[in-house]
């Protein structure tokens, strides 16, 4: 086994060499990142890995900084909520894109209408949820909802704003592949599944970033990441592998970097009348099958920690009363057999096997667990560009899931996640089994126009409180850690985020 280690450490590192391009000046920072972007344009890809890219090209309205999250100002200087539907916005004067062009209230229009064409956005929520858009001034916008949306300002540091001019003026292709933002950062290569790089906006309007050249090389097998990292190709590592992480630990060269992550893994059970799940019998049953701590402790090695519901505790609705239900194999086979299951039941487990930190083997851990209580599911895991997309459709039975909200705000979860599908209004959007259950849905709906922080905290708590310990519309598992590895030579100053974006203007040199 050492050998072949070894053999497949060289092959690692002659692929490192080949894919990277000329070496970068030693005041550069060079980033192995488990994911590549798919585009440049931001409001085409809306998962966090590549949000993350955008927000080094692109600001929002408004931004979240450090490793609490916390929201500032970003584009906009100041923003009020005069009334229930309206969301008005005082934008920063004097900011310029990286083309030259002013940054103005048309460009904010501009950007928000965008949102809503199918073609080149996928926050197509958002845009729908747009009744209109008013320019007070140039540097003075009202934004105005179809229906309240308590976490609408919560959601500013992930719409990016783009320049009006020189989007209309660019084919689509060229917008693809070139982003102009005001970011803090502008392009200047993108070779793909090779490295991307960029250099500092110096008229920044935070002012210029410390490190001026910074070089992403997308590498997405772990192994290779990790000897880019031992061999010294590369400054930082993000998405280390579990199995890995005492061997960096152990390398007096190395440092690593840890912060428990916001995302819970959980999995996600359908209700339809006439199936086994429809009994809530069934459901605590399969909760109480799945030993969670085993997972942790030989699958995740120890980098997780167990959750009792999907809300991290920096989300506002999450209930610290509620726990997780006990392992016992043995109270779950009473209640399969008072819910008249005594022989079991068949069942397909789904799940993305290139998603979350070892997400196929917790799904074949779990698929045991259920047949040690009579429970047969057939393992259907799969890349998730197949996976994502069967989710949409609404059209599974129980599978495998991670989510973190950026918004901060439980209500915005529970809108996509667990409420009745309505492709209309787009609630439900992530609901993959079409779950359904009326005193949730009015629940749920009588926070929309919630927004005193008090009222709407407790009461997201209660509806936290009927899902996972009532109703248990979920199974949760763990909450991930997430692990970086940097040089320590390099004296790189490097904290990470809670949504795990690699923002670049945050890191420098000591």
């Amino acid at each position: 086994m050492k050998k072949l280690f070894l053999s497949l450490f060289a092959i690692s590192l002659v692929t490192v060499f080949a894919m990277a391009g000329p070496v970068l000046a030693a005041s550069a920072l060079v980033v192995a990142q488990d994911t590549p972007p798919r585009m440049m344009n931001p409001h085409g890809d809306d998962s966090d890995a590549g949000l993350q890219y955008m927000a080094n090209f692109f600001d929002g309205l408004l931004q979240r900084k450090g490793s609490g999250g916390t929201l500032e100002p970003a584009l906009a200087v100041r923003w009020e909520h005069p009334d229930l539907l309206t969301w008005k916005f005082y934008l920063r004067k004097g900011v310029k894109f990286h083309n030259g062009n002013s940054f103005t209230a048309a460009d904010v229009k501009f950007t928000f209408e965008r949102l809503g064409d199918p073609e080149v956005s996928e926050f197509i929520n958002t845009g729908k949820s747009i009744d209109s858009i008013d320019i007070i001034d140039d540097y003075t916008v009202a934004i105005k909802t179809k229906t309240p949306i308590p976490w609408f300002a919560n959601n500013m540091h992930q719409i990016f704003i783009m320049d009006k001019e020189s989007t209309e003026s660019r084919d689509s292709g060229d917008v693809m592949v070139k982003p102009i933002g005001t970011g803090a950062y502008k392009l200047t290569e993108w070779v793909k599944g090779s490295y991307i790089r960029m250099e500092a906006n110096e008229d920044y309007w935070e002012g210029a970033p410390p490190i001026k050249k910074v070089e992403i090389r997308p590498i997405r097998e772990s192994s290779t990441r990790f000897a880019a990292l031992v061999s010294g190709q590369v400054d930082i590592v993000t998405g280390v592998p579990v199995e890995l992480y005492d061997k960096i630990l152990k390398n007096p060269k190395l440092h690593v970097v840890s912060r428990p992550a916001r995302r819970s893994i959980f999995l996600a059970l359908g209700n339809k009348p006439g199936t086994p799940m429809a009994d809530i019998r069934v459901r605590k049953a399969m909760y109480m099958a799945i030993n969670e701590n085993e997972i942790i402790e030989k699958i995740m090695r120890g980098h997780a920690a167990p959750a009792a519901q999907v809300p991290d505790p920096p989300t506002i609705g999450y209930n610290a009363g509620i726990k997780r239900l006990p392992y016992d194999p043995q109270a779950a086979k009473k209640l399969l057999k008072q819910a008249g299951y005594a022989n079991g039941f068949d069942i397909t487990l789904t799940g993305p096997n290139d998603r979350y930190v070892q997400d196929a083997k917790i799904a074949e851990a779990v698929a045991r667990y259920l047949a040690k209580v009579g429970i047969n599911a057939k393992l259907d895991v799969k890349p998730k560009s197949i996976f994502f997309p069967e989710v949409t459709s609404g059209k599974l039975e129980f599978y495998l899931i991670g989510w973190f909200d950026g918004t901060f705000d439980m209500g915005r979860t529970y809108f996509k996640l667990a409420h009745s599908r309505d492709e209309k209004i787009g609630f439900g959007k992530f609901n993959g089994t079409a779950y359904n259950n009326a005193a949730l849905d009015k629940l749920l709906e009588s926070t929309a126009d919630m927004v005193d922080v008090q009222q709407r905290k407790k009461t997201l708590q209660q509806l936290n409180k009927m899902a996972m310990v009532d109703q248990i519309v979920w199974i949760p598992l763990h909450y991930q850690e997430d692990l970086y590895a940097t040089q320590k030579g390099r004296g790189i100053q490097f904290q990470p985020r809670p949504d795990r974006w690699m923002v670049y203007k945050e890191i420098g040199f000591k």
